[in-house]
């Protein structure tokens, strides 16, 4: 399957249709669009009409509701205005969802650094971005696409401009993208710990193992379920497991709080 092109910008004010790729070149592969919530698929557009994958996709995502928007400088109205109202970084209470018919476009979104990625869409990508993920969209220098856009149920038009981090959405997006991946590793003594790993871009792999199949699944629910990895499944945790010190047990008991100052329920 055919994978979508996606790098970090660099910092230029050239005309934002360009491609605006660092020197050199550092490309953002879909596993790590994954990790902050971006989700794509390969279809053929040539046949969006009838397209079995594409009505699964919607079924099976929820996407009642579509229709499809021409950028053009003919065809749409206040088009000037228009390309400047979706280049202002913004995000939205829903998810957005575009399924790319004809031409081409960029997508630019925030990583978890706050850096700018730009993803290149062509015809036959559809993509997925996360409600309270900033985000802005653009032309490249052919001018134009076409697009179908899809919404879970009526459709939201309403964008809210950075900075926007009072609303939940946006509070709710930021805690998921950091939340912490538990899993419980073995010591050769038979007694076991707790690995805490945060999920941060490019920083959400291990060479030797994983609490998770893959990415996209920590964006779930089903993420906060405890993963057990024994050690023999991890070169490298066995390794560490062997080298940290048997603790007395009352070293890992925290202080007595009075309770009358304790918070914890």
């Amino acid at each position: 399957m055919a994978s979508i092109e996606a790098w970090f910008m660099d910092d230029s004010d050239e005309d934002h249709r360009m491609p605006h790729k660092l020197n050199p070149n550092e490309p953002v592969s879909l596993k790590e669009l994954e990790n902050i919530g971006v989700f794509y698929w390969k279809l053929d557009a040539d046949i969006y009409e009838t397209d079995p994958v594409l009505e699964k996709i919607r079924k099976d995502r929820g996407y009642s509701y579509s229709d499809i928007i021409t950028i053009d400088k003919d065809k749409l109205p206040n088009y000037e205005d228009k390309l400047k109202m979706f280049f202002e970084e913004h995000l939205h209470l829903d998810d957005e969802i575009r399924y790319i018919l004809d031409g081409r476009a960029y997508f630019d979104v925030r990583d978890r650094e706050d850096r700018w990625i730009r993803i290149a869409m062509t015809k036959g990508d559809l993509i997925t971005l996360p409600a309270g993920i900033y985000h802005r969209f653009t032309l490249t220098e052919t001018n134009y696409t076409q697009a179908m856009r899809l919404f879970v149920g009526e459709p939201v038009w309403k964008a809210y401009n950075r900075p926007a981090d009072e609303f939940d959405i946006r509070q709710k997006y930021a805690t998921d993208s950091s939340r912490a991946c538990f899993f419980w590793v073995e010591r050769d003594d038979s007694s076991s710990y707790m690995v805490v790993r945060l999920k941060r871009t490019l920083s959400w792999r291990y060479r030797a193992g994983s609490c998770c199949t893959r990415p996209s699944s920590c964006l779930s629910d089903s993420f906060r379920r405890p993963r057990f990895l024994e050690k023999s499944r991890s070169s490298e945790l066995s390794v560490q497991t062997r080298v940290l010190p048997t603790l007395p047990v009352k070293s890992r008991v925290l202080p007595t709080v009075p309770s009358q100052q304790s918070t914890v329920q």
